[in-house]
């Protein structure tokens, strides 16, 4: 892949990103100009939205994990539910095409992706040791709780920033 088609890429799956999250509908948008020449088709599409999305969900909760050490399960339900606020267009489509999947292609990667994302969570959320079965059951659990307060659309409140004596007692309780 060369710089400038890298670089297209990324501004056309931005637009992507955009036109996702103002429509809420949970559709892939091939309709954005350059999509179908820079991703060919639905699966990629998808396959890189999920990445975004994967991408995005690690640094919350790695931001998470570093604000509330103690309640790791919920520190991991938060970063998703944060995740989830911040990418509620890409959210939608990947929970649409979970459910409806186009093909069974796009069937196989989206439970592999959903997989992987339970194991991610219940991992981080120290509610199992090892990739598998058990962590899936657990990581689907967390998201379950997560979707209990996500309100898909909705603008995100915006925490009030910790006082100085706040922080110091946080950094003491560690």
């Amino acid at each position: 892949m060369t710089w400038t088609s890298h670089h297209r890429r990324a501004d056309v799956l931005r637009e992507v990103i955009r036109t996702a999250d103002s429509r809420l509908d949970g559709r892939l948008p091939m309709d954005v100009a350059g999509v179908a020449e820079t991703f060919g088709d639905d699966v990629t599409l998808l396959g890189a939205l999920q990445l975004r999305w994967h991408t995005r969900l690690a640094g919350r909760i790695e931001r998470e994990l570093a604000d509330q050490p103690l309640d790791l399960p919920r520190a991991v339900a938060v970063a998703w539910r944060r995740a989830a606020e911040d990418m509620p267009g890409v959210r939608a489509v990947i929970d649409h095409h979970v459910a409806h999947p186009s093909s069974p292609e796009m069937a196989r990667t989206t439970a592999i992706a959903a997989g992987k994302e339970h194991e991610l969570l219940a991992l981080m959320a120290g509610r199992a040791s090892a990739p598998g079965d058990a962590a899936r059951r657990a990581g689907r659990a967390i998201e379950s709780a997560a979707r209990a307060s996500y309100v898909p659309g909705a603008v995100p409140r915006q925490a009030p920033a910790p006082s100085l004596v706040q922080r110091l007692k946080a950094v003491l309780a560690a």
